[in-house]
């Protein structure tokens, strides 16, 4: 950590409930995410069905392709949507993912306001299915879903990105949240290390508390100049409750779900992380370990029912 947190004197650090690596590592996520359950989540297309499996909701899945000699038939669904993202199912980081959301003589039209060719989308999703945006490079399926049409609340909040919410899971229980805001340095990608803003966001009522971009402190959005801490998340019980649904739904202990509000659906689940980051205490000014240790603490042989761990979150980490 650094910027807001004294890296120099790892005792202040501890003093404030600053989780470093190696405690998520092996205080909770080798302790509390079985190695089975991993790829519920490192591949998005088994996530997704998992979801509506657990009827949670999820960006409506337009179509995939699987196999080099079925890449041309992409266009069958390029020619049906005007705006699309095409994504790799084991990508990580943002990595390989391409949004369109629209096209005319010029092309097809990317978010930032390029254009490029079908023969570029076709070569993309060729690079998809070879394993070149994947964890360790193996074979993908490329995932192509229908955009998001984000809040009206979040206009302006967002450079060429749809703005999205990583909320921590501990056993059932939402611990943090962080609003996660894309930028020109950021590409569009909604990944801090790129240069994206992360706006830290109270867990128990939705309202921002502080934000930062390179682990300094901002007040406004670098590209639209939006005040940021003037930010307050509608339904925001309603994220809490999706997200702690993803504790039964993918049976990790420790887990970053990545929540998206769309104008029309509301709230869905964008993807989720069994090797969620530590740069949303920076962006919330806090350390994380006095909740997950307050939750660790509850005792009990039944497990509470997410309305239950909503409420503790609620009560508790004001």
């Amino acid at each position: 950590m650094s910027g807001l947190f004294n890296l120099a004197n790892p005792y202040k650090l501890r003093d404030r409930g600053v989780m470093g690596m190696d405690k998520r590592n092996f205080s909770y996520i080798s302790r509390y995410n079985q190695r089975k359950f991993f790829p519920n989540v490192d591949d998005k297309l088994k996530t997704k069905v998992l979801a509506l499996d657990y009827g949670l909701a999820v960006p409506e899945l337009l179509g995939e392709v699987r196999y080099q000699h079925d890449v041309a038939e992409v266009s069958k669904i390029l020619d049906r949507y005007q705006g699309f993202c095409i994504k790799p199912s084991k990508g990580s980081g943002g990595k390989g993912i391409l949004v369109i959301i629209g096209s005319d003589e010029k092309g097809y039209k990317k978010a930032s306001g390029e254009h490029i060719t079908y023969d570029e989308i076709i070569r993309h999703v060729s690079n998809i299915l070879a394993g070149l945006f994947s964890l360790g490079g193996a074979a993908d399926v490329a995932m192509i879903e229908a955009l998001i049409e984000f809040d009206p609340a979040f206009t302006g909040l967002s450079h060429e990105g749809v703005p999205d919410i990583r909320i921590i899971v501990f056993k059932g229980y939402p611990v943090m949240a962080m609003l996660r805001l894309a930028t020109h340095a950021s590409d569009g990608k909604a990944n801090l290390h790129q240069g994206a803003v992360g706006v830290g966001i109270n867990i128990v009522d939705g309202v921002a508390k502080a934000a930062v971009q390179y682990n300094r402190p901002v007040s406004t959005h670098p590209d639209t100049g939006r005040d940021l801490l003037d930010i307050k998340i509608e339904g925001w019980l309603e994220m809490l409750h999706l997200s702690a649904s993803c504790y039964e739904m993918s049976g990790l202990g420790y887990l970053g779900a990545d929540v998206v509000l769309d104008r029309n659906r509301g709230p869905m689940i964008l993807e989720l992380n069994a090797r969620p980051g530590l740069a949303i205490q920076t962006a919330n000014r806090m350390g994380m370990l006095p909740r997950l240790q307050a939750i660790e603490a509850i005792g009990g042989r039944r497990g509470p029912s997410i309305e239950q761990r909503v409420e503790f979150v609620v009560e508790n980490f004001k």
